[in-house]
């Protein structure tokens, strides 16, 4: 783990630590993980978080697609070469099978499994598994309480449910890129993605809360269910505000940069080192702005009285507070804001963000040994926290085939 500072050691050892949970929330939950790349692994590495045993089926030699996804890649004791980061950040607490769905053994396996797991995640073309036997309605019928899960570009059905569809395209077509990156005019205006691929890790988020949910309703019934989640229904539901602010207006939004459509000031910043947000979300927020920045007057104004008028002048709005703040430092401008009251936070670099007192604090960072690596795998925490089931990490992202053995074993020995 990651160390804990002085005078913090008791609350994160318990959260954090693996023997104070050994089984979590999901324990006795058993899952099917077909998939691969990332909305599907990350779906399933929440479930594995919470306690439930994840079974990640990955073919044999190769394993998910995301192992060569690098550099950088992690050192094996060998020295060579070993899996990229990209695999690390979705597959922590899974086991790793070997085994090839595309031949009949394989597929034969796989339908075994079925029979005493709970819940199937795939994210196979629509219909793919229907040629192995392995589509829900098959899979169904060798066990009716089966929670299965299928994650698509485009959904099971319309003119476009045949397609692939990837995280980027999706951020494309589904409008995000149209309100992310700078307006029209100014410098490096074009449409921009989201720095993570932000779609595969919502549509992961959605599927593990249907799955909690159709799990229940299994539990209580007897009856499982197929769990059909796109990620361009997902990419639509996410412009939440903006899509809402087309449906009321009638006007498509656009890009703003770092600006916000529906408040001002919400945007970063300049200081003499960086900059920093400021995110104020109220009239009276802003005049404590401008009293902290020594500007009594500007919170008076009356074209920045509220925010719909500061909306309407924000481009002068704007320049007088960037004027104001530039001759800060960073930790100056934070430390007046926090005592005035008013949000804000600085622009962090990645590393910069685990070395904040609070993410040290939270213990955001969880290191975990692997016998066949060099170095303890570090993944970012689950932000879930619960009083009486914490999540407890127990695996570290597998080795490929690593519990193949442990799994199947059992399975041939009884054919």
């Amino acid at each position: 783990m990651t160390p804990i500072e002085e005078g913090d050691s008791s609350a994160l050892a318990t959260r954090h630590s693996p023997l104070a949970t050994p089984s979590g929330p999901l324990s006795g939950v058993r899952v099917l993980d077909l998939s691969r790349v990332l909305a599907g692994p990350w779906a399933t590495q929440m479930l594995a978080d919470l306690g439930a045993e994840v079974i990640k089926i990955e073919r044999p030699g190769v394993g998910d697609d995301t192992r060569a996804w690098g550099p950088p890649f992690t050192t094996k004791a060998d020295g060579s070469k070993g899996d990229a980061a990209y695999f690390l950040c979705a597959n922590r607490g899974k086991k790793s099978v070997e085994l090839d769905l595309a031949t009949p053994e394989g597929a034969e396996i796989v339908r075994e499994l079925s029979k005493t797991c709970d819940v199937v995640v795939e994210n196979f073309k629509t219909g793919g598994l229907k040629k192995y036997g392995l589509d829900q309605a098959s899979l169904a019928a060798i066990n009716p309480k089966l929670v299965y899960c299928s994650i698509t570009g485009f959904g099971q059905d319309g003119p476009d449910a045949h397609r692939a569809g990837y995280d980027y395209m999706m951020q494309a077509m589904g409008g995000l890129m149209s309100i992310t990156g700078q307006p029209d005019g100014a410098a490096g205006a074009e449409p921009m993605k989201v720095g993570v691929a932000v779609v595969d890790l919502f549509t992961g988020l959605y599927a593990s809360n249907a799955i909690l949910a159709a799990l229940m309703h299994a539990r209580a019934t007897g009856q499982g269910q197929h769990i059909d989640i796109a990620l361009f229904d997902v990419q639509a539901a996410m412009l939440a505000n903006q899509a809402t602010n087309w449906f009321v207006s009638g006007k498509a939004p656009t890009r703003m940069g770092n600006a916000h459509p529906n408040l001002a000031p919400y945007q970063p910043f300049p200081c003499t080192d960086g900059m920093v947000v400021i995110a104020v979300g109220n009239d009276g927020q802003f005049r404590a702005l401008a009293e902290a920045l020594g500007a009594p007057g500007l919170g008076a104004d009356p074209r920045f009285l509220t925010n719909a008028l500061r909306i309407e002048h924000r481009a002068v709005m704007t320049a007088e507070v960037s004027a104001l703040t530039a001759g800060h430092t960073m930790h100056s401008l934070m430390a007046a804001l926090e005592r005035a009251g008013v949000p804000c936070g600085p622009v962090n670099t990645v590393d910069q963000v685990f070395d904040e007192p609070q993410a040290k604090h939270r213990g955001l960072e969880v290191t975990q040994d692997r016998a066949d690596l060099l170095a303890p795998v570090r993944t970012v925490a689950s932000p879930i926290r619960m009083s009486v089931t914490p999540v407890a990490y127990d695996r570290a992202p597998p080795a490929l085939g690593a519990d193949t053995d442990d799994v199947l074993g059992p399975l041939r020995a009884n054919r």
